[in-house]
């Protein structure tokens, strides 16, 4: 079933999550509708508080793109990725800028600085503990769906003169969706 996206100004969006306590039925269900929800809006992550649960869960699958320097270059479907519970253990410290953009808000886009790698700890869908390192736009999507649950938006990081351009489309995006 396609979930209902959650938009900017919704409260939902700037709560941080609570601990999923267990995989069962309606977890995996969920976690079903995320996926549906997600390829249905052409999405690359979805967090649970983005289809108005306050769980900490969230999903992945960012594109990659192959032959990069050629005339053939082209996008192929990425991993999907299942995240419950999930901790970034450590940063690299270096840093790479790149534009985000989010379901839950439509139609903008910002640069965001964030680390190129990092080392995450998440419990899988089998309920299974496990740490892996992430670079790349793995990182970024890891990164930017763990915020949504800890109720932090990409637009939190963008530069104040970048913020302070977006505002009056945020507003719009505020009032559209009440």
């Amino acid at each position: 079933m396609i979930l209902p996206i959650m938009y900017y100004g919704n409260p939902v969006l700037r709560k941080k999550t609570g601990c999923v306590d267990g995989i069962d039925a309606e977890l995996r269900q969920l976690v079903q509708d995320m996926i549906e929800t997600m390829d249905a809006t052409d999405g690359a992550g979805l967090a649970a508080p983005q289809v108005n649960k306050s769980l900490s869960l969230f999903i992945t699958k960012h594109p990659i793109l192959v032959g990069e320097d050629t005339p053939k270059a082209h996008y192929i479907e990425g991993k999907l990725r299942i995240f419950i519970n999930p901790k970034i253990l450590a940063y690299s410290e270096e840093m790479t800028v790149r534009s985000e953009g989010c379901l839950s808000i439509p139609g903008l886009y910002g640069d965001v600085v964030r680390p190129i790698s990092i080392k995450v700890q998440a419990t899988n869908l089998e309920g299974e503990l496990f740490e892996e390192e992430l670079s790349g736009n793995d990182a970024r999507a890891f990164m930017h769906e763990n915020d949504h649950i800890n109720g932090v938006l990409y637009i939190d990081r963008l530069s104040p003169k970048e913020r302070k351009m977006l505002e009056p489309h945020l507003h719009k995006i505020k009032k559209q969706y009440r």
